[in-house]
């Protein structure tokens, strides 16, 4: 309910106690920006067909690098936390075995001030809604674009010549 109603952002004050909640599921990643318990910006996507391989760790940890690299502008060289509703994750900077995936997304975590906490995943209810939203396959538009094209100069032309006729002028 309260993101369907207004105010639902905020603008960031400084560049302070920003906090990410995500979350990933089979159908998609979603994450939510805050600071000073006020929602910056919302991000949600599906998957590639490829991601729908990946384990759950994997996912886990993509959805992470996917709010870190949205959020870049806010979030680089400042510390922040990111919740995790994947109780592992959170150890993953001391994990000695990792595939190759996995090594390039902590190269790029390196780059962050973050500190990954454990956070249940009942309790994380934005970033919960935001992966499991069914999304909807886009209508093509171009078609509807091209046949508004053709009729608009006819009737900007219509519009014109009516606007001109001396009862429509006062």
């Amino acid at each position: 309910q309260k993101l369907c109603s207004v105010p639902i952002l905020a603008l960031p004050e400084g560049s302070e106690d920003f906090v990410v909640y995500y979350d990933a599921s089979h159908k998609g990643l979603g994450a939510v920006l805050m600071q000073r318990e006020k929602v910056i910006a919302y991000a949600s996507r599906q998957l590639k067909i490829h991601e729908k391989n990946y384990t759950t760790h994997d996912l886990e940890l993509g959805s992470v690098v996917f709010a870190l690299k949205i959020w870049r502008n806010y979030l680089y060289e400042t510390k922040c936390t990111v919740f995790t509703d994947h109780k592992s994750l959170q150890h993953i900077l001391d994990q000695k075995e990792l595939n190759m995936r996995q090594r390039r997304w902590l190269e790029l975590l390196s780059d962050y001030d973050c500190e990954i906490r454990y956070h249940l995943g009942k309790a994380n209810v934005v970033a919960n809604a935001l992966s499991w939203k069914e999304r909807i396959k886009p209508i093509r538009v171009q078609a509807l674009v091209m046949t508004i094209g053709l009729e608009l100069p006819k009737q900007v032309l219509n519009a014109q010549t009516e606007a001109r006729k001396p009862e429509n002028i006062k």
